[in-house]
């Protein structure tokens, strides 16, 4: 299933896309049947597998009249809303990224293990939604097209071969980046955590519509100009182990995101450099997860 999260007037409500693109209003569904279900994606992700397993069945017994409109008629909003916790952010995880990386700025020390770092739950936004630019702030903002991964079963000192099994779905994400700010300082949190900026969505697929995390296609545009293309089989390390490692030293939680690195062709990496600017829209898709779409506007204007 592909989960959203839509505005209704001012209120955010859960949905269910459907093959034709059509949304069922999984909120309207639960308060007119007054069941004591969730009424957001959060929620719902907070059920786990057996979420997934009676969302299914509440949208088979619904009736055409809570279809709401197709998804290109809805303002979707990031598809859990605002997070509960940062984001789980993998640096250096693709091979052609860390080697752009070193042409752009020296040497990088890499170690075999994963390198993380968080990102702000502010700096979430909406997949179709305006990202902010103000020169005062940051004059380089660059784009990374990456795997999200959402939690849907808590678990400590997972082994890899059951990791899968604690996801409860897959989204794009772009983990937008200021390098001035991040490339200033001796660790990426403030470059990395711009309010507003890094779109995740449009929909939160569950995991039993990915047969293979690791064989999924990464694309990202810049005023319709291809500046990533990628597969999720280059990643160093995988979801898998990325789920285990983790787990090793705290306890993952339903509603966690992972995003698990971005391949080679960032602006920091091009001759010259090159950055996000008003007026810039910016495109991100993954196979199967949707694509988004993101205009750059002056803040204040």
């Amino acid at each position: 299933m592909r989960l959203c999260s839509f505005l209704s007037g001012e209120v955010a409500h859960a949905g269910v896309a459907g093959v034709d693109d059509s949304v069922l209003d999984v909120t309207w569904i639960v308060e007119a049947r007054g069941d004591d279900l969730p009424r957001t994606v959060a929620g719902w992700v907070e059920l786990g597998s057996a979420g997934i397993d009676r969302l299914r069945r509440l949208c088979a017994e619904s009736s055409s009249e809570h279809v709401v409109g197709d998804v290109g008629d809805l303002t979707l909003l990031a598809p859990m809303g605002r997070l509960a916790r940062n984001v789980i952010c993998v640096g250096a995880n693709y091979r052609e990224h860390i080697e752009e990386s070193v042409r752009a700025v020296g040497e990088i020390d890499v170690p075999d293990a994963p390198v993380y770092f968080t990102k702000d739950v502010r700096s979430v936004c909406g997949p179709f939604e305006d990202i902010s630019w103000d020169p005062a702030v940051s004059a380089q903002l660059d784009w990374e097209v990456e795997l999200a991964v959402v939690i849907g079963r808590a678990g400590r000192n997972i082994r890899p071969a059951d990791a899968l099994g604690h996801v409860f779905g897959y989204a794009v994400f772009n983990d937008v980046s200021a390098r001035d700010v991040q490339l200033s300082r001796n660790q990426w949190w403030k470059g990395k955590s711009i309010e507003g900026s890094s779109p995740l969505g449009p929909f939160l697929v569950t995991s039993d519509e990915i047969a293979d995390p690791q064989d999924l296609e990464l694309t990202c545009w810049v005023d319709g100009v291809e500046m990533q293309r990628s597969t999720t089989k280059l990643m160093i390390h995988d979801v898998a182990a990325l789920i285990a490692d983790l787990s090793r030293t705290l306890t993952l939680e339903p509603g966690d995101v992972i995003s698990t690195g971005t391949p080679a062709g960032v602006g920091l990496a091009r001759t010259p450099p090159q950055w996000l600017v008003p007026g810039s829209v910016l495109e991100s898709e993954i196979t199967g997860l949707g694509r988004q779409c993101n205009r750059v506007v002056e803040a204040g204007v």
